[in-house]
């Protein structure tokens, strides 16, 4: 699962919201490393609603009709299963980070 794929479910596991603020959501949760903009948040909610992750019905938020998504019981069990696997990636960069801060500075790759 792609970095900004987790993104997107971390931010409807919190609660359910609508594309924009998925959006700003994901911004402010990777500080800013992970900026999707529509043309990859909405083909990706499509794909997570056509496999049973996301469910979405319309609503007037400020004024305006939105289409708010919310993870299903599948979707927010799929977070967990992510969150699993990115722990053992995030494992393996800090293990990675310990090598880097032991190994000498030379012009060589470790």
């Amino acid at each position: 699962m792609s970095l900004s794929k987790f993104f997107i479910l971390s931010a409807l596991h919190r609660r359910p919201m609508h594309g924009y603020d998925i959006a700003k959501e994901v911004a402010r949760m990777s500080n800013g490393c992970c900026s999707p903009t529509e043309g990859t948040i909405y083909p990706v909610l499509r794909q997570y609603e056509d496999g049973g992750y996301v469910t979405s019905h319309e609503e007037t938020v400020s004024g305006r009709l939105r289409k708010v998504y919310e993870l299903t019981e599948r979707g927010h069990k799929a977070f967990e299963v992510a969150v699993a696997a990115w722990m053992e990636v995030t494992q393996s960069l800090i293990d990675c980070q310990r090598l880097v801060r032991r190994s000498p500075l030379t012009d060589e790759p470790v």
